[in-house]
């Protein structure tokens, strides 16, 4: 803003990378004095930053620090989200700058993908796809689980992962709550729970998982139903314009001759006789009641 000269900026800008893990949200939220960038607040200047930070020596940074700076940018990109102008390509840079590691739990980046969507009603299937593959649905906990399982915005495939995690969670804490005989799990590098579940929570885990399954076998069936469905417009869509082809070009051939239709199906009827098999029209029928009429005029005297 006071254009000062760029290279005392990358140089404050250093500084502060080194002290990333200090700063607030607050602090981080710089407006853009730039009138080529369209957003509110200047998501590249943070880009920017959080890159230094992840590039310091491993002495400079510990993972505390780590950690609360993937806490920070997963607030920030919540805040930044509501903006419209925010570009998918500028989300995505500054959710994967840091390492996967950094994130105990995905719940922060989860809602900031769920404010980016309702934000941005127009992003498209395969950008909801690009946006959910930032996500790592093993280290949502079960209320984010919950939510995203009900989520209309995320891509059904998503929401057949994340089921298919939370009942895989479930049923590891009931094989650990069945198979504990002391203090020592019998899975490698789990330690044993302190508590021993009750029954009442056994039957509600069952449940639990009972429900998830129900769930992920119905949308299974709704995605072989929705394939299906869009098989069968692909083929009705074949047909139609194949009907339509067939049809007008014998159309236009009749109409290129000189004789019309019903002229031709009476020269092959008096071809043919009366007696022949030919094809007979209701005007054909017509003439002959009432030459049948004519040769036979004693069949009506006699009636009288």
């Amino acid at each position: 803003m006071v254009g000062v000269e760029p290279t005392y900026r990358a140089e404050l800008e250093k500084r502060i990378s080194w002290q990333l893990d200090q700063a607030s949200l607050e602090e981080l939220m710089i407006p853009s004095f730039s009138h080529t960038c369209g957003t509110l607040l200047d998501v590249e200047l943070i880009i920017r930053l959080v890159g230094m930070f992840v590039n310091l020596d491993e002495v400079a940074k510990s993972g505390a620090a780590l950690i609360k700076v993937a806490k920070l940018v997963d607030s920030y990109l919540a805040e930044a989200s509501v903006d419209s102008n925010l570009n998918l390509s500028e989300f995505v840079a500054l959710a994967g700058a840091l390492p996967s590691h950094a994130r105990g739990t995905d719940d922060g980046l989860y809602r900031a993908i769920d404010t980016y969507l309702k934000a941005h009603p127009g992003v498209t299937k395969q950008e909801r796809k690009v946006l959910f593959r930032l996500i790592d649905s093993r280290k949502l906990s079960h209320e984010a689980s919950l939510h995203a399982a009900q989520n209309e915005r995320l891509p059904v495939r998503a929401v057949v992962q994340v089921l298919f995690f939370e009942q895989t969670k479930h049923n590891r804490q009931m094989e650990w709550s069945g198979s504990f005989s002391g203090t020592r799990s019998p899975y490698i590098g789990f330690e044993a729970s302190t508590r021993c579940l009750s029954k009442r929570e056994m039957c509600g885990q069952q449940t639990e998982v009972r429900k998830l399954r129900e769930d992920v076998h119905r949308l299974q069936s709704q995605c072989n139903a929705m394939q299906m469905q869009m098989e069968r417009l692909s083929e009705k869509k074949k047909g139609f314009f194949r009907w339509k082809f067939e049809n007008v070009m014998p159309s236009s051939r009749m109409k290129s001759n000189n004789l019309s239709f019903v002229d031709k199906i009476e020269k092959s009827n008096e071809g043919e006789g009366e007696v022949g098999c030919g094809i007979q029209t209701p005007v054909d029928l017509k003439t002959k009641l009432v030459r049948g009429k004519k040769k036979n005029p004693r069949w009506r005297k006699s009636i009288s």
